[in-house]
């Protein structure tokens, strides 16, 4: 064993990536190399499980940019041997942070699932595109399949509903802005956002900022994006008049999961609206669209069946590696007669095979990755059983954590009701704030403390979590659960080093 260990590290000293294939006779040195590349990925998977193991390395961007211990950022002229490029995939996983570690809380994506990462490394490995059945035949019907079954959960029928993936949930939401406008006046399409009235849009004021940035693409402009009023869960209210302003009202962006407390509008008032004025219903369930696939849970998103559109992201509640987001349309085609413009390099309408199944002119893209596979081969592997135990588990997490703060004297809820979602939103309050009446003075003092503690987290690296204001909110908590591998004594582990590091603050 030993001596074939120093004949395969031979090889790889001596060979640079112009010895690997596709250069005749090079299959052997392109197995070592790449059986080392797999040997570093499941050390590092491996250790990401343990708990003993750090979340991040932190240093600081100047630090990275100098170099480390020889691992540098800069590129060279010449072409460095195997070894080399051996030892900076090793240093670029050491210096990252451990998204699936199961103490990072940090963001709505977390986790790795080894049957998803199979998926994105034969993804990688087939290297073709989504916009032809002629290069992509299996990926193609794969997609169909997959979100027509994410289509039936929304309650659309065999008749209707059409979808595409998505480079994440703001270009879903794009999507959607741009076939609303589309639906209602189609002449855009060609003669441009001058030959229609002033489009007014509406969302809740705590909706993604994707929704706006949407307006700002397509020519709409933010102001023309009216934040409806919100209760105190955040939940879009069924109030607002444009025409005052001289607006022609022609999209309802309704949220099935807000990014940060995890609320949810209520999506069947929202629909009663939109169909008696006439409106484009979108529900953005990026975050909160894996609901659907528990039984506990997917009640929260009744009325989603009477949306026009969806986004739903896959990579979040559901655990498939990044990226893999999705729009879904219930108009069947209107994707396809949206964007289509009939590009003869690649749509022929005289091929041999059903051309129907050439999905790139319902895009904006051209190149697409193919993101499909990875949830097609997950979804074989868990069925639905085993998402909805998943998401169920991450559901009791929070509400695990939620118990556990409502008990104590040394945090403050954000909300006292049970979370919607597996957000969690909180402040620590430090000695030297805890007898501080509610106020200006306390505010502000407990602005600087979420900061102040996540700075340490970073510095020791044991665990992440983000931090945020909102609205009349000074900073606060917010703890996500996403990754199933997360465990009751990793939330009393957070507690603890949230305690440990801010107690003399």
């Amino acid at each position: 064993k030993d001596l074939n260990i120093l004949y395969i590290n031979a090889i790889i000293i001596s060979h640079s990536s112009s010895d690997l294939l596709p250069t005749e006779g090079s299959e052997e040195a392109s197995r070592h190399f790449l059986q080392e590349i797999v040997n570093i990925l499941l050390a590092y998977m491996c250790k990401l499980f343990k708990r003993s193991t750090k979340v991040l390395d932190f240093h600081h961007p100047h630090q990275l940019k100098e170099g480390l211990e020889g691992f540098t950022l800069e590129l060279s002229d010449q072409p460095e041997n195997l070894e080399q490029l051996l030892v900076d995939c090793r240093d670029t996983l050491k210096y990252g942070v451990k998204t699936g570690h199961p103490r990072f809380f940090n963001q709505l994506s977390s986790g790795l699932d080894i049957i998803g990462l199979a998926g994105e490394w034969l993804t990688s490995t087939a290297n073709t595109n989504m916009f032809t059945y002629e290069i992509s035949p299996v990926f193609i019907l794969m997609e169909e399949v997959v979100l027509r079954k994410m289509m039936d959960m929304l309650g659309w029928s065999n008749e209707e509903g059409d979808g595409i993936f998505c480079p994440g949930g703001t270009v879903s939401n794009l999507y959607s802005v741009l076939l609303a406008r589309y639906h209602f006046f189609p002449e855009v399409k060609s003669r441009g956002m001058s030959a229609i009235p002033r489009l007014a849009m509406f969302t809740s004021s705590h909706s993604h900022y994707s929704i706006q940035k949407s307006a700002a693409v397509l020519g709409i402009g933010t102001e023309n994006v009216l934040l409806v009023k919100c209760d105190e869960r955040y939940v879009l209210s069924p109030a607002a008049d444009a025409k005052d302003r001289g607006l022609y009202p022609f999209y309802v962006s309704a949220t099935a999961g807000t990014t940060v407390y995890g609320a949810f509008d209520p999506l069947n008032d929202i629909a009663d609206i939109c169909e008696r004025h006439g409106l484009w219903m979108h529900v953005d369930a990026a975050w909160g669209g894996g609901l659907l696939m528990s039984k506990r849970h997917r009640v929260k998103l009744q009325g989603i069946d009477r949306s026009s559109s969806v986004t739903w992201n896959p990579h979040k509640m559901m655990g498939v590696p990044l990226q893999c987001a999705t729009l879904l349309v219930r108009k069947k085609g209107f994707l396809q007669e949206c964007n289509q413009l009939c590009a003869e390099y690649l749509f022929q309408p005289d091929k041999h095979y059903d051309t129907s199944y050439d999905t790139g002119d319902k895009t904006i893209q051209c190149g697409r990755h193919v993101d499909v596979f990875k949830l097609w081969l997950m979804w074989k592997a868990k069925g639905m059983e085993g998402f909805e135990s998943q998401i169920n588990k991450c559901l009791e997490n929070a509400e695990y954590l939620f118990d556990k703060l409502k008990n104590r004297t040394d945090f403050l809820l954000v909300f006292e009701s049970k979370p919607e979602h597996s957000n969690v939103c909180f402040w620590y309050l430090p000695h030297s704030l805890r007898n501080l009446p509610p106020g200006c003075e306390r505010d502000k003092k407990l602005h600087a403390v979420a900061p102040k503690i996540k700075a340490k987290m970073m510095e020791e690296g044991l665990t992440m979590i983000g931090y945020q204001p909102l609205g009349n909110k000074v900073n606060f908590f917010r703890c996500v659960f996403s990754n199933s591998a997360t465990q009751r004594e990793d939330v009393d582990f957070l507690l603890d080093e949230i305690v440990r590091l801010g107690h003399d603050l």
